[in-house]
């Protein structure tokens, strides 16, 4: 081969590696396999937020061992992630338990205590006590009693426990489980449109990748 035939073989296959890397950096979901890391919903659900931005949705129970673990990963992710991407937990609601631990999540939230959520995680896995009862009276009754424990009077409690906002929140958890087909947890979906089983060792990642390939 010539000098100048040996030039142009390098710079033809500079440029078809340059171009490749162009391809793979435009394409967020090319490293990851459909089916493997990911799944593509057969009936998407439109997301609610606004354009510009993308719906990540973490479907969880409280009950849930695996969601424990996830848990502080996610919140560190949240800390980081792009600032397209808008976050939220959705509790799954399946039976009695699920409602309960539900309407747990929705009433810390509306007493504006984020801070109990991980304190919820703690006192069902590490203290043993399931917050969860087929007597509704005695759920209601644990309930209270934690959010007393924390600071939260009686008064406060029994105002959001029976909100509105509580109740919308909690009718929308319910079709949200129907509508997104959700039969494990943690699951994870980005835009109504993909799932993903994420799990603490680097699954954010997969997250990351498809939200951006829907980023508009």
């Amino acid at each position: 081969m010539t000098a100048r035939r040996a030039f142009l073989a390098t710079v033809s296959v500079s440029a078809l590696a340059a171009l490749a890397g162009v391809a793979g950096a435009a394409d967020p979901l090319s490293k990851w396999q459909a089916g493997t890391h990911y799944q593509l919903l057969r009936e998407p659900v439109p997301p609610t937020v606004a354009n510009g931005k993308v719906e990540v949705l973490e479907v969880f129970w409280y009950g849930c061992g695996h969601c424990f673990a996830l848990d502080p990963v996610l919140e560190d992710w949240n800390k980081s992630k792009a600032p397209f991407i808008e976050f939220a937990r959705v509790p799954v609601i399946w039976g009695p338990p699920h409602r309960q631990h539900a309407k747990l999540y929705y009433t810390l939230q509306a007493l504006r205590r984020p801070d109990l959520h991980a304190r919820v995680f703690k006192t069902i896995h590490h203290e043993s006590a399931l917050l969860a009862d087929p007597d509704e009276v005695a759920a209601r009754a644990m309930h209270l009693a934690f959010f007393a424990r924390h600071g939260v009077t009686e008064e406060q409690f029994n105002a959001a426990y029976d909100s509105m906002t509580v109740a919308m929140n909690m009718q929308r958890a319910e079709n949200l489980t129907k509508s997104l087909g959700v039969d494990s947890v943690p699951v994870v979906f980005v835009n109504g449109k993909y799932s993903a089983m994420v799990m603490p060792a680097g699954g954010e990642a997969v997250i990351d990748s498809l939200a951006a390939s829907e980023k508009r």
